[in-house]
């Protein structure tokens, strides 16, 4: 029984060795890190070509909200978005600054609207865009900010908040939500000569001016920019360039800015807002820069 107990543990033992042989050993820790997952590409990010369903604007698909019907917001306060107002900012090449405070701003100049192609999608202050609110683009208001927009080709005004960034194309001041061009008669028509006016919220009391009086029909009051120049001398030379490539109507008008004098080279009236995008578009090529749209009544 003893040799037998004996032959029994020796052959335990072999086992057991073998065992421990076998036993892989501990692998050193890997230094390359886990796979990070890919942040998720926000709307926003993507190319325009990419960005929307759609290939070009269009009014509302199917039935029609009435417009008639909706009531124009009531100005508040609120909070500068946490998106949208980086300054300076860039878009096609283009350097935009946002305004400090909207606060005082008033300018004239063309509007134009946008509706089902971006409907659902985000705007620059990353809320999603509703045609059927009145809203608005621009390039350097605050968003948000609230403004008053008044047609003067017909009197009509619409309170709108301006919670994206846009209209990129040139000459263009205001791009407005669906609603807000059919409540004051830019849609269908596409453009439209209008006054923004900057609304201060906190000071109700500080109500926007009454609506001016609207453009005559027909008459027109469109002119394009081309400089402000506190020399003479310099709005001269100027007007002697556009001259010798052949731009007639060309004037040179003087007015007083906070006790300095100011000279601004014009160019027009011109009959249109098609005359002035051509106009525009030619005095680019011929390296005058990007005018800016004047109206005046």
């Amino acid at each position: 029984m003893t040799a037998l107990r004996a032959c029994a543990l020796a052959l335990l033992a072999l086992t057991l060795a073998a065992c421990v042989a076998r036993k892989p050993r501990p692998q050193p820790p890997s230094t390359s890190s886990p796979a990070t997952p890919a942040a998720p590409v926000h709307e926003t990010q993507l190319p325009q070509s990419q960005r929307y369903r759609k290939t070009r604007d269009s009014e509302p698909d199917g039935v029609r909200v009435d417009i008639a019907s909706l009531v124009e917001p009531v100005p508040k306060p609120e909070p500068r978005s946490r998106y949208g107002n980086k300054s300076p900012y860039s878009v096609l090449g283009k350097s935009y600054v946002v305004l400090p405070d909207a606060r005082g701003y008033v300018e004239r100049g063309i509007s134009s609207w946008y509706g089902a192609k971006f409907h659902g999608y985000m705007t620059s202050s990353l809320e999603p865009y509703d045609m059927y609110q009145f809203s608005a683009a621009h390039k350097s208001l605050p968003l948000p900010s609230w403004a008053r927009v008044t047609n003067l080709e017909n009197g009509k005004s619409v309170i709108v908040r301006v919670n994206d960034r846009g209209p990129f194309h040139d000459n263009r001041l205001i791009d407005l939500s669906y609603a807000a061009a059919v409540r004051i008669g830019i849609w269908p028509k596409g453009t439209g000569l209008v006054e923004v006016r900057a609304i201060d919220p906190a000071h109700p009391e500080a109500t926007p001016l009454p609506a001016p009086q609207p453009v005559a029909p027909g008459e027109p009051h469109i002119y394009l920019q081309l400089g402000a120049f506190a020399e003479r001398a310099n709005a001269e030379r100027i007007e002697r360039e556009l001259r010798a490539q052949r731009f007639g109507n060309v004037r040179i008008v003087t007015i007083d800015v906070d006790g300095r004098t100011i000279h601004r080279v014009r160019l027009g009236p011109l009959a249109d807002i098609d005359a002035a995008d051509t106009t525009g578009k030619r005095l680019e090529r011929l390296g005058f820069g990007t005018p800016r749209v004047a109206i005046d009544d």
